[in-house]
């Protein structure tokens, strides 16, 4: 259910939201702990993936364009991994997957999980 009014609609979260905000939250912290590590134009581009996850964060809590919401989340999501890959293994210096870290592992282990649960969103709202 869409909201018009500003705030929260926390009544209509199942738990399987709850595992995707967490997931969600999870990787916006991660990106910006690299984002401030990193610095410079790539610490940016962090940045913004940080604000990508707590925009859909924010949309989802509010209620607003849920499905939407979900439907953007996965390709979103996705992109975030195959960039980390082609960044850091495909065009960058390190080794897969010895090399992943714990951010890197952390992160992508939420990812996979926010993509999973907003697929079972989407697919309960079509």
């Amino acid at each position: 259910m869409a909201h018009s009014d500003a705030g929260a609609d926390v009544e209509s979260l199942t738990p399987l939201h709850w595992i995707g905000i967490l997931a969600a939250t999870v990787s916006g912290i991660v990106h910006a702990v690299l984002g401030v590590q990193v610095g410079g134009a790539l610490g940016i581009s962090f940045f913004v993936a940080t604000l990508g996850f707590g925009a859909g964060v924010a949309a989802i809590v509010a209620g607003y364009r849920r499905r939407m919401m979900y439907a953007v989340g996965i390709p979103f999501t996705g992109g975030q991994i195959v960039l980390w890959y082609v960044i850091n293994f495909v065009t960058g210096t390190y080794s897969f997957p010895a090399d992943v870290g714990v951010y890197g592992a952390v992160d992508k282990v939420a990812q996979i999980a926010l993509i999973a649960v907003l697929a079972v969103l989407l697919s309960r709202e079509s």
